[in-house]
C-alpha cells in the first residue's frame, strides 16, 4: 500500500512539473507594450495566427525568430467571446491556447513562419503537446487569405511525401476568425519565470531543440 501510494504522489508531481495549467500570478513592471494595431500598419507589419501546445512554449519560439517583433499569447479557434484561462485551460470552451505573431515581412516571410510552426512542434499527435492534452492543446496552423491557406496546405503535402513524420499530420488548417490575448500574467511568461519547473523541464528544452534546428533564423543572442 505505501509502495502504491509513493507510485501515485510521484506521478502526481511529475504531472505538476511538465503540465502547462498552474501559472504563477506575479505582477511586472517590465513587460513591453504591446504592439498596437496603428503600429502595426504603420511599420508595415503583419500578424500571423498558430496554435502548438501551450502558448508560453510558442511564444518564446516565435520571439526568437528574426523579423518577428513581437508574439503575444492568446486564444483562438473556437466560438467563445472573451475566453479566460481558467475556462481554456480547462478544456470548458473550443478555443485552443494560440499566439499572434507580429512579424516584418521584409525580413521573414509567412511561408517562414510556418516551417517554424511545424519544426516546433509534433504535429501527429491529436489534442495534445507532450503532456498537455486536451483539444485546447491542439495544433491549428490558421489562415487568413487564400495564399497562406495554400502555403500552409503545399507544406503539409511537403512534409508527408518526404517521410518527416512516421504518422500522419492532425494539424487543423483554419481561417482565422478573432484572436483573445491572454491574460497579462501570461505574456513574457517564460523569459520571466525562469524558476518555473514547467519551464525548465519542458518550455526551455522544446525552445532549445528549436534553436538548435533552425539555427539561421534565430536573432542575435538566441
Amino acid at each position: 500500500m505505501k509502495k502504491k501510494l509513493t507510485s501515485i504522489l510521484f506521478l502526481f508531481a511529475a504531472i505538476s512539473i511538465s503540465a502547462c495549467n498552474n501559472p504563477v500570478k506575479k505582477e511586472h513592471t517590465n513587460i513591453p507594450e504591446p504592439i498596437s494595431v496603428e503600429e502595426i500598419q504603420e511599420q508595415g507589419l503583419e500578424t500571423a495566427y498558430f496554435a502548438s501546445g501551450c502558448f508560453w512554449c510558442v511564444e518564446a519560439v516565435f520571439q526568437s525568430v528574426k523579423g518577428v517583433k513581437d508574439a503575444v499569447s492568446g486564444y483562438s479557434g473556437g466560438s467563445e467571446k472573451n475566453p479566460t484561462y481558467h475556462e481554456v485551460s480547462r478544456g470548458a470552451t473550443t478555443h485552443a491556447e494560440a499566439v499572434k505573431v507580429i512579424y516584418d515581412p521584409k525580413v521573414v516571410d509567412f511561408e517562414t513562419l510556418v516551417k517554424v510552426f511545424f519544426g516546433s512542434h509534433d504535429p501527429t499527435t491529436l489534442n495534445r503537446q507532450g503532456n498537455d492534452a486536451g483539444p485546447q492543446y491542439r495544433s491549428i496552423a490558421f489562415y487568413e487569405n487564400e495564399k497562406e491557406k495554400q502555403i500552409i496546405e503545399n507544406y503539409v503535402q511537403e512534409l508527408m511525401e518526404s517521410g518527416a513524420y512516421s504518422a500522419p499530420i492532425v494539424t487543423e488548417v483554419k481561417q482565422f476568425d478573432v484572436f483573445w490575448d491572454a491574460e497579462e500574467y501570461h505574456q513574457e511568461y517564460e523569459s520571466l519565470h525562469p524558476e518555473n519547473p514547467y519551464i525548465q523541464n519542458v518550455s526551455i528544452p522544446r525552445l532549445k531543440r528549436f534553436q538548435a534546428k533552425f539555427p539561421d533564423l534565430l536573432k542575435a543572442g538566441h
